[in-house]
Formats: C-alpha cells, structure tokens, sequence
C-alpha cells in the first residue's frame, strides 16, 4: 500500500479495530462476480463509523466509494485503489408508522417489500423484482414493471462526509429522474422513508408473484449478471434494439448477451471485467451503427479501465 493508505488504514483500524480489512475482494460483492479487490474496505456499523471513514478520506486523500448489492457495480480487474464502504447490519433494519415504512440504507429491497406485504401495504410489490439495497435504490431511482423509487419515496437521510452527518432531504428536493437522482455523489443514504397505500394482503402476494414469476421467465437469474446493462432510450426498449441488431448471444471472453434477455450480460467462469466492458462497447457500436441510437449504460463502472463505455 501507498503511504496514503497506510494512514487511512492506520486510523480505520484504530477506531473500528479488525473490521477494517485491506486487500478485500470486491467480486463476490457483486452479482457479476468480476473485478479486483478494495485497497481498504470496512462494513460501517454506525454513522460514528461512518464519520471515521470520512476523517480518514480527508487526512490522506484517497478516493472512496459505497458498495450496496453490487447489482449495477461493475469493478475493474485491477480493483479500486481506495476505501469501499459497505453499510452493515447496524444500517439493515426497517419499522411501520401507519402507511409509512422507515428503513435502514442496507435494507435489501425485496426484503423491505416483503415488510410491506406483511402489514398489507400497496406500492412496493415491484420491489422485488430489484436485487438492491435500500440506499443504492434510491440513489439510482431504481425501478421495475411500471413503479420507481421516486412514486414512494419521502425523505432520504444522506450522510455527508464534510459535515460529518447525515442531513435529511425530502424527495421532491433529490432530483430524481430516470434511473438518477441530484444527490450529492459522495453522500451515502442511511434511511429513507417511502409512503405506501392500505391494501388487501392477498392482492399485494399476487402481485409480487407476478413479478416473481416474470423475471423467472425473462431473465438469466440463474447465471452471473447485473440486471440491465443499458437504460431504455426514449420511446424504446434496449433490449428490442439488441435484438434486432442480431446481438443476442454474442459472446467475448467469458462473457454473453443473455439468450433469455437481450439486455442482461451474463458471465462465466474465467471471465474479466475488461470482457464486460469490451462486449458492452460492442454493442453501443453495433446498435449506434444499425440504428443511430445511443444505448447509455445503466451498469456504474468502478475502477481503472483501458476502455470504457461511450
């Protein structure tokens, strides 16, 4: 490690003892089960922890970032030469108020709509259908089969690193739009409340077995991948363009687009992110050609990589 890192770990280690963990591997945190490892790594317990990792970012200068599920991450081979923050199970939790479900920023999604299933709240049922943590969802304005984050959301806790603390941001402030949001980019959500509707309970378990049973269907749940790789253009669908473009089972290295879902990348043993990246450009450059449409990706690239998407 760099001089940097060493301080950095030096004062992780000191506040949060062996929870703090150097050369941590990132690709069995991610559902592509790609990529190198963090420089430093630490689960924070608590936003004493959390302001820690903020001290030791600003003493050294070493760049940072916040892994949730990994879903829509997409981590270099050569891995991130940094601190990789992962909230822990401090942050996993959720509690009812009325028509109202408050939850932690770790809280998986479809766990948090089962909460609302068991109090028979309505609005959620697509949740899941979205392999994310809370706080990940809300950041991206994550969403499926015609509902968002942003229908549901209320208020937001985002933990500033150069304040020290978590300010509260109501959800017409966040700048929400399609698959994004304005928060700021080093902040990380710890809570968030979402307002749902009274229901019946059996209409909203139909629901989420619909959904259940549509991803089932349509999409490569049981290879590696992460989620869509593309958003949607206006007016269109990525994965009707990747289809008609010819592309589907295209293959580079130890990576696939999917035969079940166009717009899914699925990986196989031996394969590395820089295949990832070099089939995603593949295709931007196959449907740009065939349909002077740019196909921008959904998936966030972490790291360093010789070529990126355009």
């Amino acid at each position: 490690m760099t001089g940097d890192l060493e301080r950095a770990y030096e004062i992780l280690h000191h506040r949060c003892g062996e929870r703090a963990r150097t050369a941590f591997p990132l690709a069995p945190l991610t559902t592509l089960r790609v990529g190198g490892a963090a420089a430093l790594f630490l689960e924070p317990e608590s936003d004493g922890d959390l302001v820690s990792a903020a001290e030791a970012v600003a003493d050294t200068g070493i760049p940072s970032m916040v892994l949730g599920k990994g879903s829509n991450l997409l981590v270099s081979d050569a891995g991130f030469d940094g601190l990789v923050l992962r909230l822990g199970h401090g942050y996993r939790w959720a509690a009812r108020d009325g028509d109202r479900l408050s939850a932690g920023g770790a809280m998986p999604l479809p766990a948090l709509a089962g909460v609302a299933l068991s109090h028979a709240l309505a609005g959620l049922e697509w949740g899941v259908a979205i392999p994310a943590s809370l706080g990940g969802a809300v950041r991206m304005n994550a969403g499926a089969h015609g509902g968002e984050m942003a229908d549901i959301l209320e208020t937001i806790d985002v933990f500033e690193p150069g304040r020290g603390e978590a300010v509260t941001v109501r959800a017409e402030d966040a700048g929400f739009s399609y698959r994004d949001s304005c928060l700021p980019r080093d902040g990380i959500v710890t809570r968030a409340t979402v307002r749902l509707a009274t229901g019946d309970a059996d209409e909203i378990r139909a629901g989420m077995d619909e959904v259940r049973e549509w991803r089932r269907v349509h999409q490569p749940l049981a290879e590696p991948n992460c989620c869509s790789v593309f958003k949607n253009p206006p007016g269109d669908f990525a994965a009707r363009l990747i289809e008609a473009a010819s592309l589907k089972g295209m293959a580079l290295g130890g990576v696939t687009v999917s035969t079940k879902h166009s717009n899914f990348i699925v990986t196989s043993e031996g394969a590395r992110a820089a295949d990832v990246v070099a089939l995603i450009r593949a295709v931007q450059e196959t449907v740009m050609t065939r349909f002077d449409i740019h196909l921008e990706p959904e998936v966030r690239l972490v790291g360093r990589f010789d070529q990126v998407p355009y």
